[in-house]
């Protein structure tokens, strides 16, 4: 028989505390996708960080292809023919694509000679595999869906025969997603061994030939993914049985609570980006904003959240709002009622090196009930937090726990815990479960639609169409910084919002874009732009 490519024997690591691993074992055959799945913090990126030599384990034995293999550090991974694309690229920003390839890897002194080389390596693997990416590209320039291909490549051009993604598709777009499949899926018949980490049960489904099942620092099962359902994966993650869609009663919308008017957002680089829209949203709706990345959704938010200037209209509970003077920014928005979960919870949403208690009031620093005369009731906040995370279910529930040690998906629930728990008015959420288990979905899928029920009024912004049409009372599509249209969830479908989401609509409106467009850029001139 074959040998495993992978084999991991009682395998277990602890961070203080806390147990991430706890004896694990595992076997990958050869040739396969394996999928590893279970909720944020059940240890799934922490045992794939020890066979990348990221952590050293407390205890176990790796074999890799038969041989029992010792792994104190990346480069002795990748010696071994070990590549891993992490949930968050690590990429040098300001470098291009063959740089990045070679970072690392360089062979002498000389530069030239492994740039030349690597160029026609790179050719030929982008051939092999699709994985077509301009090799002079800056990364900072690259959309996500790229960056994640040079990522794959470097691992590549270092000869991994072993493949591991750690979330590999959290940050990408479902036509990007399925665009990875079929790169994977290649590299499955070229013979290559992939290890996929993933929280998203039709990937598992779709892809893999065997799936793993871990829970709470443990490993529950190993199954043929031909041979299970997405619900028996998820009663085997979460250990209880999970309603794999939203259950909610239907909307009963009230007074208007935001007002937007002819708003236009310019960019840094003078680019125009929101096109003069318009959207009401009234308390007890969420309106949902679908859309590909990258067409005026994130700038909408931002200038609701008070990350940015805008100009024309917003108005909340009928009183105008500052777009661009001394009231213009978060905090004065969290005083007018607005609470804001933004979409990269990691630059926006948390300081990672400060600790979950003092993350759970920022932007609410200044709230008179966390001071004890001049200084903080630290004691207090930290009380506090502990409820909140208890409620949240952050695991673990440490306030003390600095943020970059969390999950993913628990770092989301510190967000969520934050601005929920603040009763808002208007509650602003950007891709509420990016990179979040399916447990924790359902649980944050609840708590939007309590917020609902309880009056408040919700916009969501999400890449994902299941959950738009799942959590929506209305659907906005956006489309190069334009609203495409408007749709009743129980009146369209993927289809039709997969087209608008292109820019492909029968309203008549849509023709005269491009003249809108330019009687905006004229005017933004005579006002001097930006």
């Amino acid at each position: 028989m074959t040998a495993p490519a992978i084999e991991l024997k009682g395998i277990s690591k602890a961070f203080g505390p806390v147990q991430a691993n706890k004896d694990i074992s595992i076997s990958v055959q050869p040739g396969t996708i394996h999928g590893i799945i279970g909720e944020n913090g059940a240890g799934k990126s922490t045992l794939m960080s020890i066979l990348y030599g990221f952590y050293k384990a407390d205890k176990g034995e790796i074999f890799i292809k038969g041989d029992k293999t010792q792994i104190p550090d990346s480069q002795a991974a990748i010696a071994a023919g070990i590549g891993m694309v992490f949930q968050h690229f690590k990429l040098v920003e300001n470098f291009t694509v063959l740089e990045n390839i070679i970072l690392g890897a360089e062979e002498g002194r000389l530069l030239r000679p492994s740039l030349a080389k690597a160029r026609r390596t790179l050719s030929h693997l982008a051939e092999e595999y699709e994985l077509n990416v301009d090799p002079d590209a800056l990364i900072e320039n690259l959309s996500v869906g790229h960056q994640q291909r040079v990522e794959i490549l470097k691992a590549l051009y270092r000869q991994a025969d072993i493949l591991i993604l750690d979330e590999p598709t959290g940050v990408l777009t479902p036509a990007e997603a399925d665009q990875l499949f079929r790169i994977l899926d290649r590299l499955r018949e070229e013979g290559k061994t992939i290890v996929l980490i993933t929280h998203k049960l039709r990937e598992i489904m779709e892809i893999t030939d065997t799936v793993s099942v871990m829970r709470r620092g443990e490993m529950t099962a190993t199954v043929k993914t031909s041979e299970t359902s997405p619900e028996h994966l998820a009663e085997l993650m979460v250990g209880r049985k999970v309603l794999l869609r939203v259950d909610k009663k239907s909307a009963s919308p009230g007074d208007v609570v935001l007002e937007v008017e002819g708003l236009r957002v310019i960019d840094d680089k003078g680019v125009l980006r929101v096109k003069g829209i318009d959207l009401t949203v009234r308390a007890g709706e969420i309106l949902g904003i679908a859309g590909v990345a990258g067409n005026g959704q994130s700038e909408l938010l931002e200038v609701l959240g008070g990350f940015a200037d805008g100009k024309g209209n917003i108005r909340i509970n009928g009183e105008e709002l500052d777009l661009t003077g001394k009231y213009s920014d978060g905090q004065s928005r969290r005083a007018r009622g607005i609470a804001h979960v933004p979409e990269d919870r990691q630059r926006e949403g948390l300081i990672m090196e400060y600790t979950a208690w003092e993350n759970t009031i920022f932007g609410y620093h200044l709230d008179p009930t966390y001071q004890k005369g001049i200084l903080m009731d630290n004691v207090g906040i930290q009380a506090e937090a502990q409820a909140k995370m208890e409620r949240f279910d952050v695991r673990p529930p440490h306030p003390k726990l600095a943020a970059k040690n969390f999950s993913g998906g628990n770092q989301q629930k510190i967000v969520l815990a934050r601005e929920i728990e603040r009763n808002p008015d208007l509650l602003l959420i950007g891709q509420p479960t990016r990179g979040v288990d399916i447990g924790a979905i359902e649980f944050i899928h609840q708590q939007i639609i309590s917020l609902r029920d309880q009056g408040k009024a919700i916009l969501l912004v999400s890449v994902e169409l299941e959950e738009i049409l799942s959590l929506s009372d209305r659907i906005a599509v956006m489309f190069d910084g334009h609203i495409m249209g408007e749709r009743m969830p129980d009146q369209t479908d993927e289809k039709e919002l997969g087209l608008l989401m292109a820019g492909v609509t029968q309203e008549p409106a849509a023709a005269d874009y491009k003249v809108v467009d330019q009687q905006f850029a004229l005017q933004d001139q005579e006002l001097g732009g930006a």
